[in-house]
């Protein structure tokens, strides 16, 4: 009898998103330790909330200036040395932050944390467009970033037991050993679409037919990649569509990065809660958001193998999840810590629901210019992972958090009407060579 199993498509990709899922776990836990630990450091170094404000952004600062120089060297080295020295570095970076002696070594680790993190996301997006068709993207894109709510809503309340049992120290240096022994593993295992072994000819075929970019996920980029950038690239990477779904990121940075920074403070200080339950209560709007994560990603994909236009399937799921972030400013109009939680945990899933911008970045951006047009994407996203912790701080400091959960919202309110103005029709910029299809690649559809 005719062994058949050759026929029938291997499930690489998955075990490719699931890596990817790991790595945005300890990716976000290390954006997220030192709220665990601020208020420890507060009162050891004798820190304002202003400063501790500027602590926060500091990772923000380097992380957004270096997306788009971070985009560009994966467009020329590719994904998996890119991500190997991302993870190695940030992850020393991290491990440092434990020996940390006041405010200026506080602020410059953090800061090194963010240039490593810079390529992160351009790189998850990269290796999502070559291992996953169309149709599968917007959920193996929902299943990797929701490592970053699983993450936190988990580990949290393990941090900070480490921390009461041990120091503030130690959450650094402990999350920082797990980053530099996952770089290790990323670096051995990780193979291209074209290198791996366990891929058979039938998956390959699988991803090509439905729009997985191969061509330009390799050891290093592709000859158009490594080129000089014309006047003509930078104005596709900035063409309004793209724009458009840049903005929706800074609108969903803006509400993660309060929830990274300052929102076990403001559970601890404006609603005192002591540490104990503040741990519980921090893990439930992260529980919320990972919800929303996969439930929008899934929707999506479910919209358009319905029949569905590409660009509603995205678009739904964004508008959607952004309005209920608004929801978050309903928090200022009642004392009952219980429906304040519920509150922000909706408003949270609402955040994780709208999560789809990535499958639109792949969707919409140049193939040659997918990596240079994340960086872009995460820098104006990494914009609002700078404005708010300042913002937050100073209007913590003057006028409480109620002003500061208005300004989320309203911030959200904007990127809903930018977004739609915006982008209307989803489709691919560029010439037809970017529109790579399975007979342009001497691959016959299945």
């Amino acid at each position: 009898m005719k062994d058949n199993s050759s026929l029938r498509p291997t499930n690489t990709r998955y075990k490719v998103a699931f890596m990817l899922f790991i790595t945005v776990i300890i990716n976000y836990v290390d954006r997220a330790n030192l709220a665990i630990a601020s208020t420890h450091i507060e009162s050891e170094f004798g820190l304002s909330t202003v400063q501790m404000g500027y602590i926060f952004s500091a990772f923000g600062w380097t992380y957004a200036l270096l997306q788009i120089p971070g985009g560009r060297f994966l467009d020329i080295v590719g994904s998996k040395l890119t991500y190997f020295i991302a993870i190695f570095g940030w992850s020393i970076a991290t491990l440092l932050q434990g020996f940390s002696t006041g405010f200026l070594s506080l602020f410059g680790l953090r800061a090194l944390t963010g240039f490593f993190e810079a390529p992160s996301f351009p790189t998850n997006n990269r290796v999502i467009s070559s291992w996953f068709p169309e149709q599968e993207r917007a959920g193996a894109i929902a299943l990797y970033t929701s490592g970053q709510f699983v993450g936190l809503a988990f580990l949290t309340p393990v941090l900070i037991w480490l921390q009461h049992v041990l120091s503030w120290h130690w959450v650094f240096i402990i999350t920082g050993l797990v980053g530099i022994a996952w770089s290790l593993f990323w670096v051995i295992k990780y193979q291209s679409v074209k290198n791996s072994k366990k891929t058979n000819q039938a998956e390959r075929e699988h991803i090509i037919a439905g729009g997985g970019i191969t061509d330009v996920e390799g050891t290093g980029g592709s000859g158009k990649a490594a080129r000089r950038l014309t006047k003509e690239d930078w104005r596709k990477v900035f063409h309004p569509k793209l724009l458009g779904v840049y903005i929706v990121q800074f609108g969903l940075n803006t509400t993660v990065w309060f929830f990274l920074t300052w929102f076990p403070t403001y559970l601890g200080k404006d609603r005192n809660i002591d540490l104990a339950t503040t741990g519980l209560m921090t893990s439930i709007p992260f529980i919320a958001a990972f919800l929303g994560v996969i439930s929008g990603g899934f929707l999506a994909d479910k919209l358009v193998k319905s029949g569905k236009s590409l660009g509603l399937s995205r678009k739904i799921p964004i508008v959607i999840g952004l309005v209920l972030s608004m929801v978050i400013m309903g928090a200022n109009f009642t004392t009952n810590i219980h429906v304040i939680v519920l509150l922000l945990a909706i408003a949270f899933f609402g955040n994780g629901f709208a999560s789809q911008a990535w499958s639109l970045v792949s969707s919409i951006a140049p193939v040659h210019l997918i990596g240079l047009s994340g960086g872009c994407f995460n820098f104006i996203g990494g914009i609002g992972g700078i404005s708010v912790p300042i913002v937050v701080g100073y209007l913590a400091r003057d006028y409480g958090f109620g002003p500061a959960l208005i300004y989320i919202a309203a911030v959200a309110f904007i990127c809903i009407v930018v977004f739609l103005t915006l982008v209307r029709k989803v489709e691919r910029i560029g010439h037809s060579e970017d529109h790579l299809t399975p007979a342009a690649l001497g691959v016959s559809p299945r």
